[in-house]
């Protein structure tokens, strides 16, 4: 089993696009108009009866409302005209659509898995320590997660977990029958195009990317290949980032607002990065008021620290990351930089800060020796999944190039960052629902963080939080 190519040329780009078919450029590209004149509103109580009505006369579109939390989306407002949104009955907060990225540390890597393809539909439930490449799997190790399986602590079907992602390969042999289609969403008008034109028997929330369905499969995974923490909880793909990795924070809160409104009890944001504040951040009020709907409504939701360096205490008027919101768990990485290393080796590239910081999880390391891991040589620390049959490669606009070599099934990806220390917290989220019930995510968030290593500072450590988390004391084994 080997690493398809050096660590600087295994990223998705340096894949020779294979050519779909039927062959279509520019069928599924998105221009720049298509993201600009889009606004967020928030009500002051509740939104006037007639605000599509108004807004038209602005000459927009309402895309979107939602009265529990006191949110709506505009689009297709010019700057004069939203000036104006502000004197509708009912609007006391307009604020412009803000966009962000991804933000890996390092390149996604494949490694070849024909050897494994013909039997990977024997899957591990029962017993996930079973999985074909569980030998790679350094993460699930470092967090005890074996002494839940064998306790037959494998999740329940009736616990809900939303990625919020770049969509979920749903029907690869780890997660097929997994996933809730009925439940899932794509908020992804770019992605929705290449489905329609490429794939229009898919569900939306097909993963052009990659990251969505790594991150998918920590949480849940029927353990064919790779273990994940539980291997019997639903998942529900919930699309806010399209196949460039990119997204909007209109299409992050309406996702949030939808999972919390179709029964997830935790939800996965693996979006470290966001969004820088403007003025007196302006911004953070519209998360407030959907984060705290989601807390309302029973739902707990985990996100990402970032992968900036960052103290998140001391970064100024900044704001890349949901951190700062309330109820949240905010997820640092650590990670090995050599086979042999320490697992809980804080990493590198994770942002950082005492009173950010809740836990610590498996995300992956790099350091500067070069070490012969369970799949090749290389000088970083992976968290590991099936690729993504449809993973795309696209142009700079964002025209459709064809195949990034993944639809075989054959292959594997390896993926760093917070983004993978994430999942791992939510998977442990998901396992203490089922034991404490559901509604109450206080209880779930004391609970994680008081069953953790402590690794640093007692108390909160600025890089650790309360410590990296630890599946089997969580469950009181």
């Amino acid at each position: 089993m080997s690493v398809l190519g050096a660590l600087a040329l295994a990223g998705c780009s340096a894949d020779k696009p294979e050519p779909l078919s039927p062959l279509a450029p520019g069928a599924a590209s998105r221009s720049v108009s298509a993201t600009s004149g889009r606004y967020i509103l928030a009500s002051n109580g509740k939104f006037s009866k007639d605000l599509a009505a108004q807004v038209a006369a602005l000459g927009g579109t309402l895309e979107s409302v939602h009265a529990g939390a006191g949110i709506a989306v505009v689009s297709g407002i010019s700057d004069a005209a939203a000036t104006k949104l502000s004197a509708i009955s009912g609007v006391n907060e307009v604020q412009p659509n803000a966009e962000f990225s991804l933000d890996n540390p390092v390149a996604t890597i494949d490694a070849d898995a024909s050897d494994v393809a013909a039997d990977a539909t024997i899957s591990s439930v029962a017993n996930p320590a079973g999985a074909s490449r569980y030998s790679w799997q350094w993460n699930m190790r470092d967090i005890n997660a074996s002494a839940a399986w064998s306790a037959g602590k494998l999740g329940d079907p009736g616990v809900t977990v939303a990625i919020l992602d770049t969509g979920i390969d749903y029907d690869d042999p780890d997660l097929n029958g997994l996933v809730d289609l009925s439940r899932s969403k794509s908020f992804i008008a770019l992605d929705d195009a290449i489905t329609a034109t490429y794939f229009p028997t898919r569900n939306k929330i097909n993963d052009y990317n990659g990251h969505g369905t790594n991150v998918a499969a920590q949480v849940s995974s029927k353990a064919a290949v790779h273990a994940g923490v539980t291997s019997k909880t639903t998942l529900i793909g919930v699309k806010v980032l399209d196949a460039t990795g990119h997204g909007s924070l209109d299409a992050v809160l309406n996702g949030v607002l939808w999972a919390a409104d179709h029964g997830a009890d935790v939800a996965n944001m693996s979006l470290g990065g966001g969004f820088a504040k403007a003025g007196n951040g302006r911004y953070v009020s519209l998360i407030n008021r959907v984060f705290n709907y989601a807390n309302r409504q029973g739902m707990l939701v985990v996100v990402a620290a970032g992968n900036e360096e960052e103290d998140l205490d001391h970064n100024g008027n900044m704001l890349k990351t949901y951190c700062d919101q309330p109820h949240v768990v905010c997820v640092s990485a650590v990670g090995p930089t050599t086979p042999t290393g320490n697992p809980d080796e804080f990493s590198f590239y994770s942002n950082y800060g005492r009173s950010a910081i809740s836990v610590a999880g498996p995300g992956g390391n790099g350091g500067d020796v070069v070490s012969m891991w369970p799949y090749g040589s290389g000088n970083w620390s992976y968290v590991w999944s099936y690729c993504a049959k449809q993973r795309l490669v696209l142009d700079a606009n964002n025209n459709v190039l064809g195949y990034a070599g993944c639809q075989a099934g054959n292959r594997v990806s390896g993926f760093a960052g917070t983004s993978q220390a994430t999942p791992h917290v939510a998977g442990l989220a998901a396992l203490l629902v089922a034991e404490k019930g559901h509604g109450n995510p206080a209880a779930i968030k004391a609970a994680i963080q008081k069953s953790a290593d402590d690794l640093g500072q007692p108390g909160t450590d600025p890089f650790y939080g309360r410590g990296r988390i630890n599946v089997a004391k969580a469950l009181g084994l």
